[in-house]
């Protein structure tokens, strides 16, 4: 007889690929610096009041790309994001205003900021299920949306748990063989339950002939049961760059026809009853997520119709303000914050729980994961260049601090032996949005979602001056942050 102990696997080695480059300089500070001293030389042998010119510049250009924060964020990054914060408040981009009273000549209330350019289209896919296509013409993407029904982790099995978390696993690693996948993202939204829908379902079926405290009971349920309840709604978004010149019409029907192997893929990863979203639900939670008092009158619409009717013109709040660390739209205010570190050291697959979780302090929470899966051939390419970046680190380095350079190589090496063995690669981010109705209610929401943060071993930051942004990327309408930045990823890589 032998005692055998089964072991929960855990999970880990999340790292940013390791930067060439001299100290904190990144490639091209390196190469900036190096090219300035030899130029400061050659014009030193001309005249010393040029090269003191010379040195006061490449000192000037050089000093931000060394000054680092703790997610790793460039002087010249911080200094981009607070002059276009600036510029958006001069231009009066700060403020939004839809509606007939606005200067919208349609009159609408169209969705603002980064969705400001966005259609909807509509589709079926091969099983004759209605599904919308939201279309970016500023950036040529169409996004798709996939409704869960999450099993959840109550009253299951370990073992299924962690066969849940391989197959979720694979399907990312799939995404990476996509035809024309930039990104994906997973919504997790939770917020107070209205009761319209177990209003719907109950009353009508109270039968007349029961008796009176029956009946008494029964509705005193009906109207209780909001006050301690929560409602949690799961979206999985997919965006598209189709290649070429392709009619919009086109790449509905591609769409349509990838719905059903994505959505079963979600399935077996514990995604429960999976199905893609119509057009009116996208509107419909875009016009919650801005708006949370129709709630109420959405959900009472579907029960009674089928569905609310309302259109993507339509999705969008009557006004907006935005600030530093604030967004306020039609008569709540919310806030966002942007993951800057991933938890250190190895963790649970119920890492995310408490915050993915309806919390009594929260009024209205998302949580969007974004995925950027990575092509096999540049994979690769990442990998190894870490990993001989790593191992040029810890030749060069001695005492202490090599024992944390050995610890880089070791972790270098697994990625790359794993990413060898068909193991995918994906960049991944993650941005939390808190909704409260009042700035006091707010300051009480900051505090819980700094608490659901710790318990998470997340580090959280406020996306001052990015409030806007933030806020609809946690939407289920596919705004991948990477698509919408001036400097190119791979300039952004070199910095």
């Amino acid at each position: 007889m032998s005692d055998t102990t089964n072991t929960r696997p855990t999970y880990g080695n999340w790292r940013l690929p390791s930067r060439p480059g001299i100290g904190p300089l990144g490639l091209l500070g390196t190469v900036l610096l190096l090219g300035g001293l030899i130029l400061a030389l050659l014009t030193a042998l001309m005249s010393w009041i040029a090269a003191i010119a010379v040195g006061a510049v490449i000192i000037a250009v050089i000093v931000p790309l060394a000054i680092r924060t703790v997610d790793g964020r460039s002087g010249f990054t911080i200094l981009a994001a607070r002059t276009g914060w600036v510029r958006r408040r001069l231009l009066g981009e700060d403020t939004y205003i839809s509606g007939p009273l606005s200067r919208d000549p349609d009159g609408a209330f169209t969705p603002p900021g980064l969705l400001a350019r966005t259609e909807m289209l509509a589709g079926r896919d091969v099983y004759h299920r209605p599904f919308g296509v939201i279309h970016d013409q500023a950036t040529g993407t169409f996004t798709i949306a996939l409704e869960c029904d999450p099993d959840g982790g109550a009253l299951v099995d370990p073992e299924q748990v962690d066969v849940w978390v391989a197959s979720w696993g694979g399907w990312l690693a799939g995404l990476a063989h996509e035809p024309g996948l930039l990104g994906a993202a997973v919504i997790v939204e939770t917020a107070p339950d209205p009761g319209t829908r177990l209003a719907a379902e109950v009353l009508p079926r109270l039968d007349a002939a029961a008796p009176e405290p029956a009946r008494a009971i029964m509705t005193e349920v009906v109207a209780a049961y909001p006050a301690a309840s929560s409602q949690t709604s799961t979206y999985v978004t997919l965006t598209y760059r189709p290649g070429g010149r392709v009619h919009r019409n086109d790449v509905v029907t591609n769409l349509a026809i990838r719905i059903s192997p994505l959505a079963a893929g979600l399935a077996a990863a514990g995604g429960g009853a999976v199905r893609p979203v119509p057009a009116d639900r996208i509107a419909d939670a875009v016009r919650t997520g801005f708006d949370p008092s129709v709630a109420a009158m959405v959900l009472q619409a579907r029960a009674e119709t089928g569905s609310s009717g309302m259109s993507w013109a339509d999705a969008g709040p009557l006004t907006a303000q935005e600030t530093a660390d604030t967004y306020f739209h039609d008569g709540v205010v919310s806030r966002s914050w942007v993951a800057c570190e991933a938890p250190r050291g190895t963790v649970r697959s119920g890492v995310l729980r408490a915050l993915l979780e309806p919390s009594p302090r929260i009024f209205r929470k998302r949580v969007a994961v974004l995925y950027r899966p990575l092509d096999p051939a540049t994979a690769a390419r990442v990998v190894e260049s870490d990993r001989r970046t790593a191992h040029f680190m810890a030749a060069s380095t001695t005492g202490l601090i090599n024992a944390r350079a050995s610890t880089t190589v070791r972790a270098a090496e697994q990625a790359a032996a794993e990413e060898a063995s068909g193991a995918g690669l994906v960049e991944f981010a993650l941005v939390v949005t808190a909704t409260a109705q009042d700035a006091a209610s707010l300051r009480e929401a900051d505090a819980e979602v700094g608490n659901l943060a710790a318990s998470a071993r997340l580090r959280l930051r406020v996306a001052r001056g990015q409030q806007a942004a933030a806020f609809a990327t946690t939407l289920p309408a596919g705004v991948l942050p990477w698509l919408h930045t001036l400097v190119p990823s791979g300039l952004r890589g070199a910095l």
